[in-house]
This record gives structure tokens, sequence and C-alpha cells, in this order.
């Protein structure tokens, strides 16, 4: 039996907004709104986009090296093969968003929300999810390295084919979080699992982690 079909837009022209995409026609501002925009092969250093508001946008091979999004809003938004290092993204709002194949790293996204948020073929790299509200969101065949979810919270989140490496899910709430057919490297707290679905398997790998965390000392000796 042949794998199912990812189930989120793979191309531009599989956006039911494709045919109204424009490019910009003005520069990215503070507090901007753009609607129905398509930035592709473009560059940005250190952008200025506190409280900017993007629905229904599409990014191409698009980079932002820095800048400050603080507040920043995206709404029903694509991005591929897009590259985002170094940026302020605290307190930004993610809704009914697609990241396909796309670089995070050294991004500050605490207090951040993301609702129906899917990432797939991604790379996370050092990116601060901290005190932040993931709702309904899919990282796909993705690798998080030293991703920190600290006193995160995380609702019916999966991690489908996904490295997790230095992950920190210290003091994380979790509810229905499915970490199954994930490879999974956790820094872990004792209370920090409860709400995940994991397999027998992944039970069996981290088992000397969970003890350590609740004090258990495994003695075969």
């Amino acid at each position: 039996m042949s794998a199912a079909a990812p189930s989120w837009p793979r191309e531009l022209t599989d956006l039911p907004f494709a045919h109204v995409l424009a490019p910009p026609q003005e520069p990215l501002t503070a507090e901007g709104s753009y609607d129905t925009v398509h930035f592709d092969q473009a560059a940005y250093e250190d952008p200025e986009l506190r409280s900017a508001h993007f629905l229904e946008c599409a990014f191409t091979r698009v980079t932002f090296s820095g800048g400050k999004f603080r507040r920043c809003r995206f709404t029903d938004c694509w991005l591929k093969d897009v590259r985002m290092t170094l940026s302020d993204l605290a307190e930004t709002a993610w809704t009914d968003v697609t990241i396909i194949g796309g670089v995070v790293a050294g991004v500050q996204a605490f207090t951040s929300r993301l609702n129906r948020v899917t990432f797939a073929g991604c790379k996370l790299d050092s990116v601060n999810f901290r005190d932040a509200a993931l709702t309904d969101v899919r990282f796909a065949d993705c690798l998080l390295r030293d991703v920190d979810f600290a006193g995160a919270t995380l609702r019916r989140v999966s991690f489908g084919g996904s490295t997790l490496t230095q992950a920190d899910f210290s003091r994380v709430t979790l509810d229905h979080a499915d970490l199954r057919d994930a490879e999974l490297g956790l820094i872990i707290t004792p209370d920090s699992l409860r709400g995940a679905i994991i397999s027998t398997a992944q039970l069996t790998s981290i088992a000397l982690t969970l003890a350590q965390t609740l004090g258990i000392t495994v003695d075969d000796g």
C-alpha cells in the first residue's frame, strides 16, 4: 500500500488563493498590512516588522537575517524554502500556516501562538519556544536541534518522522502530543511527558532518562 499524500499544499499552485497573488508593491514596514502578496527570492536584513499582518501571502526562497517581528501575525500563509536566522518572533501569532523545507535558526519565538501550523521537512536549530502555545501543529520529517519548549503548552502536536536532539521539554504541558515515529533526544523533568503518546520502543529507549528524572537509581551490579 502506498503512503498517503501529504494533506498540506506542497506547491504554490496548490493554494486556493494562488491566482490572486501579486508581487509586493511597497516595502515591508512595521504595522504594515499585506494581503495576497507573493514574496519571491528576496533577502531582508534586519527588517522592522513589529505588529505587521500577513494574510494569504506566499513566501518562496526568501531569507530573513535578524529583524524584529514581535506581535506580527501570519494568517493563511505558505512558506517554502525560507531561511530565517537570529530573528525576534516573540509574541507572534501563526494561524493556518504551512512551512516547507525551511531553515529556522537562532530565533526567539517565546510566548508565540501557533494554531494549525505545519512544518514539513524543516530544520529548526536553537529555536526558543519557551512559554509558547502550540495547538494542532505538525512537525513532519523535521530536524529539531536544541529547540527549547520549556514551559510551553503543546495540544495535539505531532512529530511524525522527525528527529529531536537536545529538545528541552522541561515543565512542558502536553495534551495528546504524539511523539510516535520520532527519534527522541529530550531534556525532561518528572512530569514532562504526561499527556504524551509514545510507542513501546520509544518507552524502552528513554526509560533510563525517565528513571533519572524520578530519582531512580538503576544498578544491575
